[in-house]
């Protein structure tokens, strides 16, 4: 099997160190592996298959020196931008994890269980971009049951560990519980987020918008509608809450109007969706919890549950690990699907 020379920009960051792991773990056919990152983490190694990595500082040339032919992208959108066309140039396939192009009409947004076929469109700008953790994970529930009933409407409440904000977030988080246990949390900073995030919630992830709804919440909306191509309707109210990791959603979704749904039969187009798993028995407490879904590339969705008054309306909750199946493991996927792809062409 042919392998590849891949590089990952921002391999010092949370999203860039789980990919080595993801690959590892996916056995990614692998020639040679070129961290990259800012001139301040220049220096330091990774450690990959036990063998160490010095990091690079990322600079225009870096692919081209390097012959890199597969190029993971997860170190905040500006550098996408920047530094994206150079990996291009040098001829490697990019892999977005940041909200930089995801938009873009010529450049496919992907979740390969989803809609795979879009891969295929990479050539036209030599990018494929990684959408929104809390998008995939939903999309990967949406999926089986647009399939089965047809979507009207999506309606959905998030509840975002504080992961989501990087490295910074999980510190923050931290410092403040300790701060709590020696009765110091009044003291505690607040940098990675506006409020205090210890025993708290806070409604509201990214910057607002026109609309009412801020820049996350319209993330979710869009690039729902561009992966599914379909222009349901979509609403979403984005929650920051104090764990760690792993993304909880809760899902209503509306059918189209002749549907009678048939809890049993949801259950069953969930289960056989390729990497989704129901975990769903209420009486016995059995349901998805970010503590399962942690450190696992498994969507779990569980509370399934017919609405009481419209026949047409089924409520779900949905949690998944937002740093693997919304980001690295994502990007691996998509890497390893376009590998195939090239493979058959």
């Amino acid at each position: 099997m042919r392998k590849f020379n891949v590089a990952v920009v921002g391999a010092t960051g949370a999203v860039g160190e789980e990919l080595f792991r993801v690959m590892e773990a996916y056995d990614f056919p692998v020639n040679n592996i070129v961290p990259l990152a800012s001139a301040k983490s220049a220096g330091t190694t990774i450690e990959y298959k036990n063998k160490e990595y010095k990091v690079l500082e990322l600079t225009e040339t870096s692919f081209e020196e390097n012959e890199v032919e597969i190029a993971f992208f997860s170190a905040g959108g500006s550098i996408s931008a920047k530094f994206a066309k150079y990996a291009v140039e040098a001829g490697a396939v990019v892999i977005d994890n940041t909200s930089h192009f995801r938009m873009e009409p010529n450049i496919p947004l992907v979740v390969p269980e989803v809609n795979p076929e879009e891969i295929a469109k990479w050539k036209e700008t030599g990018i494929i971009a990684n959408p929104n953790c809390s998008t995939i994970q939903m999309v990967l529930s949406l999926k089986p049951l647009d399939e089965l009933y047809g979507i009207k409407r999506v309606d959905v409440s998030t509840y975002q560990a504080v992961s989501g904000a990087g490295k910074a977030g999980m510190e923050e988080l931290v410092k403040q519980m300790q701060a709590f246990f020696a009765f110091k949390l009044e003291e505690s900073e607040k940098e990675a987020f506006a409020h205090q995030i210890a025993l708290n919630v806070i409604p509201q992830i990214d910057v607002a918008q026109p609309n009412g709804f801020t820049k996350e919440e319209m993330k979710m909306v869009n690039e729902t509608q561009k992966i599914m191509n379909k222009k349901m309707q979509i609403a979403a109210t984005c929650v920051r809450v104090p764990v760690l990791r792993s993304h909880s959603e809760s899902i209503t979704v509306t059918f189209e109007d002749n549907v009678v749904v048939d809890v049993e039969k949801v259950r069953e187009a969930l289960n056989n969706f390729e990497n989704v798993e129901v975990i769903d028995d209420l009486e016995n407490k059995q349901y998805p919890m970010p503590i399962i879904a942690t450190d696992t590339d498994i969507t779990y969705v569980g509370r399934i549950r017919k609405d009481v008054y419209a026949d047409n309306i089924v409520h779900y909750f949905n949690v998944a690990d937002q740093v693997r199946v919304g980001a690295a493991t994502n990007s691996v996927r998509i890497a390893l699907k376009w590998i195939e792809m090239e493979n058959n062409n």
